[in-house]
């Protein structure tokens, strides 16, 4: 009995501990990622496919793009909102992958808002992905 009792709590000890890895790699798994505030996301697309997102994003978002430029490896956006200065860098990885970099500074320069960056990199995404359709569109479908 007590054999039992020892396998089952054996057992339950390595199911969390699977359970923990599983949940650690879930987290990661299609995500944006942040390191002090800056938003990074990667997309299986060409710098320019991406480019024309983030354009369109921004322009949703009502900001104003003040200038483009290329760099080494792709190119770099700078934008403003009231408060806020954006900068968004897009690194060509591959001819098929995109590294996107979004920041937003306070105009202080000390305080970056994450959560503005993390908004660009979602309208991105969403623009990648085409606009949703319609509702009287889905219920057709339906």
């Amino acid at each position: 009995m007590r054999l039992a009792a020892l396998g089952g709590v054996s057992l339950c000890t390595g199911c969390a501990s699977i359970a923990i890895t599983l949940a650690g790699l879930g987290a990661g798994l299609g995500g944006t990622h942040y390191l002090g505030s800056i938003g990074y996301k990667t997309f299986t697309e060409p710098l320019s496919n991406v480019k024309f997102a983030t354009m369109v994003a921004l322009k949703r978002m009502q900001i104003q793009v003040e200038a483009t430029e290329k760099t080494d490896t792709g190119e770099r956006i700078k934008a403003k909102i009231p408060g806020r200065e954006i900068e968004i860098e897009l690194e060509s990885l591959t001819p098929n992958a995109t590294r996107m970099r979004s920041l937003a500074r306070k105009e202080t320069g000390l305080i970056l808002d994450s959560a503005t960056a993390a908004e660009i990199i979602t309208q991105t995404e969403k623009a990648l992905n085409g606009p949703p359709p319609k509702i009287s569109q889905a219920a057709q479908r339906g």
